[in-house]
């Protein structure tokens, strides 16, 4: 690693490659045999309580779950505390809407007049906590170019959006049942939904990332395109209401999505960290560079992928979708202008090149297991894997793109600027893929729309 990684917004602590303070991943202990028991004792009360509710996939999922969850909180401890911190908070709230009367009781009209639920932790207020501190976040990581503790405030900030998130995404689990039987469903099935997901998943990796390499200095880069997420989740529930609860589609109420719709987000949740860890490397290459010629396709590329959640989000030209392109225009030319004082606090070209690799591989193999669980569900659904749906279309593309990227790294080599260019405009290509085909094209994922 280069020296001008001392002056990083940084752990005091090295790099250590489990991402938490065991520095190497051992055995699993005592506390990852009592997490795992934990949770085992969780689904066995929903299956001896609910069961009857299931059916046998669902079931499966269930307690596939639990061994899936155990395996990544002994991979990265800190998922543990996330996961017991917002289910506690979650079933506090679940509490809170029973009244007092078991919690298989439950009355939906409480969030407006408890103040834990109305202030805290009924859905859309953790969920709105959660975008109020992804924003206070980005801010402090920028400015923790300058100041160690904004930057820890970055962290510590960037956590508690996430546990907010967990947490209303968990009570948006039950609310909906509350509304009526038919209508609760796993919080996976539209795009406010979705836009949760993907800002948590994005988070989630960047903070593994940010504690693997032992720095903070990209939590900036990473959280801006969580906060441009942010952003069109409030303008998308605010001008559409789409916050509120629906019935599921028929197309939809199928076990399938508990386990496509996740894995397709992890995809598209470490894809964007990779752009935007691209557009760092790029920052860091370019830190001395003179000539703003070199820079121009940079600047317009950062912009319009600011800008792209309200591209998507408006068939008309707005007067908020100009203010907020020429927003995201003003953001990515004053990186471009302190370019030389933030390259110099960014890791090393290797460690970026590293990141970006890993979070293109991890998200690649996730796309391509929801890929073919998609085939399957279509079959499942319509009777055949393929149709050449747009948005079927589309995740091929994208599918293409990130496999052409692997194919050249491992095979050709590829590194440098081409390689990071390539990972920030592939981000183009997954955010049509994610929103635009919902915005511009017709098809059997219509229940997506805008």
């Amino acid at each position: 690693m280069s020296d001008t990684t001392l002056n990083t917004p940084a752990w005091q602590d090295p790099m250590v490659s489990s991402g938490d303070s065991r520095g190497q991943r051992g055995k699993p202990d005592w506390t990852d045999i009592l997490f795992f028991l934990i949770l085992a004792v969780g689904a066995g009360y929903a299956l001896s309580n609910y069961g009857s509710y299931m059916d046998y996939y669902e079931k499966l999922i269930l307690c596939g779950a639990v061994v899936g969850f155990s395996w990544a909180a002994w991979l990265w401890r800190p998922l543990r505390a996330l996961m017991v911190a917002s289910g506690l908070s979650a079933l506090f709230a679940i509490w809170l809407y029973s009244n007092g009367h078991g919690l298989a009781q439950g009355d939906i009209t409480r969030a407006e007049s408890v103040f834990f639920l109305k202030y805290l932790f009924s859905s859309q207020s953790a969920i709105l906590w959660m975008c109020a501190l992804f924003a206070l976040a980005t801010i402090c990581y920028w400015v923790g170019f300058v100041s160690k503790t904004a930057a820890w405030m970055g962290t510590f900030l960037t956590w508690g959006a996430v546990y907010a998130g967990v947490t209303g995404l968990l009570v948006r689990w039950r609310e909906g049942h509350l509304l009526g039987p038919d209508i609760g469903h796993i919080p996976v099935s539209n795009l406010y939904e979705v836009f949760v997901l993907f800002s948590l998943i994005t988070a989630l990796f960047y903070l593994y990332y940010e504690r693997r390499y032992a720095t903070r200095a990209l939590g900036g880069f990473v959280l801006m395109v969580v906060t441009s997420a942010v952003v069109f989740l409030l303008w998308y529930s605010f001008t559409r209401d789409a916050y509120q609860i629906q019935p599921l589609v028929p197309a939809l109420k199928s076990w399938w999505m508990k386990i496509h719709v996740p894995a397709n987000f992890i995809g598209y949740g470490t894809f964007s960290l990779s752009a935007m860890v691209g557009f760092a490397y790029l920052i860091k290459e370019h830190g001395e560079t003179r000539s703003r010629a070199r820079l121009i396709p940079l600047f317009v590329l950062g912009a319009v992928l600011c800008a792209e959640p309200f591209i998507f989000g408006s068939r008309e030209v707005s007067l908020t979708w100009m203010l907020y392109f020429g927003l995201g225009a003003i953001i990515v030319g004053t990186i471009l202008a302190f370019r030389g004082p933030i390259s110099r606090k960014l890791p090393s070209l290797e460690v970026l090149d590293d990141i970006m690799y890993r979070a293109i591989a991890v998200g690649f193999a996730f796309f391509t297991v929801a890929t073919i669980l998609g085939a399957l569900w279509a079959a499942d659904a319509w009777g055949t894997y393929w149709q050449w749906d747009p948005k079927e279309t589309w995740a091929l593309i994208v599918w293409l793109n990130y496999a052409a990227w692997l194919h050249m790294r491992l095979m050709k080599g590829l590194r440098g600027p081409m390689a990071a260019y390539w990972a920030l405009g592939g981000l183009l290509v997954t955010s049509f893929a994610f929103l635009g085909v919902n915005m511009f094209l017709s098809g059997l994922h219509s229940y997506g729309e805008l």
